[in-house]
């Protein structure tokens, strides 16, 4: 229900969930001087129908790759949370298993985990050649359809107020005409699960594919029959680009077996065993300081890096002397 999320309580809720790392930054300071006052002015802007989302801040990050970011205003970000703490928990359980990116109990770490377990199976223990078709989606944020979404969402939602909201916050940014969501949004991160959970969907019930996992724009499938991934690749492609105009990244693409690697969510793949890929141990040791030394000993646990973490033990070793 609209009343759902534009209540007085959900949004001093959501206040509380935004607010976590950001109380010294000055806009969101500048916001809480009269926090009362601004959230019942969101909230009757959002009761009267009166709401119109605000604009962007544009900036540039490198993760590791260049990232065009676009952050809102605080009150636009404090609506985005309202949005997600009451329509995630109506999606999340119409999404597959084995979709990892921005849920609860999932993530990176349960996708590799359910890489290494896929790749097992599928190669009765190591004792069948598997072949791993790799995909990625090209311009995966900035080529979302406002309209498909819009379309899609209205398979799910019947209260046409709740779907005009969803536009409003849809159409506040654009990468080209009708397309693009921002990065910097948490509803985009819910949008484009909602999005993407067509395709899921066609690749789990119509093309009956079993060993599959998708982390946002990245993809894997595992068979022993390497016709079988070209023909599915070929089913995909054409799903993804007539129902939801989207395109497979054409450098990114690809088909090879477990024991020649797989590169998938910055780790290299083996049968029994994965390591960083090399671009990321270099950062690591570029930038491993006194502050982020436990995160990234925390990364290695992940994978076979016990030579990585010795390194990056000694570099600071050799910092604090």
């Amino acid at each position: 229900m609209y009343d759902n999320i534009i209540s007085l309580k959900n949004l001093h809720i959501a206040w509380n969930e935004f607010l976590p790392g950001k109380k010294n930054k000055p806009d969101v300071a500048e916001f809480a001087l009269n926090l009362g006052e601004n959230i019942c002015m969101l909230h009757n802007d959002l009761r009267n129908k009166t709401y119109r989302h605000g604009s962007y801040k544009h900036f540039k990050i490198s993760d590791p790759k260049p990232r065009d970011i676009h952050k809102a205003s605080v009150r636009d970000r404090l609506l985005h949370h309202a949005i997600h703490r009451v329509l995630y928990p109506f999606f999340d359980p119409k999404f597959i298993s084995d979709s990892y990116s921005c849920r609860e109990g999932k993530g990176v770490h349960k996708a590799l985990d359910r890489f290494r377990d896929f790749g097992r199976s599928a190669s009765f223990n190591h004792t069948k050649t598997v072949y791993v078709l790799k995909c990625d989606i090209r311009k995966f944020f900035a080529s979302i359809d406002h309209s498909i979404l819009i379309k899609i969402l209205e398979k799910h939602i019947a209260d046409t107020d709740i779907l005009r909201l969803l536009e409003n916050v849809t159409h506040s940014f654009h990468t080209s005409e009708g397309k693009g969501l921002p990065l910097g949004n948490l509803t985009s991160q819910l949008l484009v699960n909602i999005y993407m959970n067509e395709f899921d969907q066609f690749v789990k019930h119509k093309l009956k594919v079993k060993y599959y996992i998708r982390y946002a724009d990245d993809f894997v499938i595992f068979s022993q029959d390497k016709r079988y991934l070209s023909e599915r690749l070929r089913k995909m492609g054409d799903f993804l680009s007539n129902d939801l105009y989207l395109s497979l990244h054409p450098d990114k693409v690809y088909i090879r077996t477990l024991a020649s690697s797989v590169d998938f969510l910055g780790w290299v793949h083996f049968p029994t065993h994965r390591v960083l890929r090399t671009v990321t141990k270099r950062r690591m040791f570029m930038r491993v300081n006194e502050k982020n030394v436990s995160s990234y000993l925390g990364l290695c646990k992940h994978g076979n890096t016990y030579k990585i973490g010795a390194r990056v033990r000694r570099l600071i070793e050799d910092v604090i002397q």
